[in-house]
């Protein structure tokens, strides 16, 4: 009850002009990119995130005075991560016939998502810290911060580097999926949910709805699975 009655306030007291702009440049977006038949470098996020930096910097409002009136997304995020929870419970039977390779792929696509980006850092001399930022790319960005500031690392990077994953993903594996021949939803939507997280799943529920409901269930058990494994693994690792 409180958090509702906050966000009333904040909705009473906030300009929203900033809010309006956001939203309505992401569904200008999305409209144009199903008119390019899902051509993925029309992707959403991507396209309204430079359309919006292009608008503030036209505009010469700073970064503050934009959050400050876009905020409710943000604060809206820990309630969209909770409801991660919705698709696991629904498809809960369908999980637990497929329980072994569900866990294979999530341990190969988390584990190999995490090391593969540590060691490639570590090759190139990057300071632990920017390792540990590096780390939890593959995790959607409010439990990669976490995860961040638990092993040291620093928490804004950390969450530049989940959306950029993301983006990077949902652009690539649609295509590529096509062309190696992949036919299953179930596994494409996973393989996207583990290593592409929230941008890479909204990308999967405009390919196919059983893609983008298993690619949201792939991301919410990356989070769990790599907000407990990762830290230990990141300690010994660094």
């Amino acid at each position: 009850m409180d958090q509702l009655a906050f966000i009333f306030v904040y909705l009473e007291e906030q300009p929203l002009l900033w809010l309006f702009v956001t939203l309505s440049a992401y569904l200008l977006v999305e409209q144009i990119y199903h008119l390019g038949r899902n051509f993925a470098l029309l992707n959403p996020v991507l396209v309204s995130a430079v359309l919006i930096a292009v608008i503030l910097w036209l505009s010469r409002t700073s970064y503050a005075d934009y959050f400050a009136g876009a905020q409710f997304i943000h604060v809206m995020l820990g309630s969209a991560i909770i409801a991660l929870a919705v698709p696991v419970a629904r498809y809960q039977g369908a999980l637990w016939g497929a329980r072994y390779a569900v866990l294979a792929a999530l341990c190969c696509g988390a584990l190999v998502a995490a090391l593969s980006a540590v060691f490639l850092a570590k090759a190139f001399g990057l300071s632990d810290a920017l390792v540990a930022s590096l780390a939890p790319k593959s995790v959607t960005a409010p439990i990669a911060m976490g995860i961040a500031e638990q092993i040291g690392g620093i928490t804004s990077i950390a969450a530049v580097l989940a959306v950029v994953t993301g983006i990077t993903g949902a652009v690539i594996v649609t295509p590529l999926f096509s062309r190696l021949g992949f036919t299953d939803w179930r596994a494409r939507g996973f393989a996207v949910g583990v290593t592409c997280h929230g941008i890479g799943t909204a990308n999967a529920f405009q390919v196919h709805a059983i893609a983008g409901t298993f690619a949201t269930i792939g991301m919410a058990l990356n989070g769990v699975f790599s907000s407990v494994v990762l830290p230990a693994l990141l300690i010994v690792l660094l």
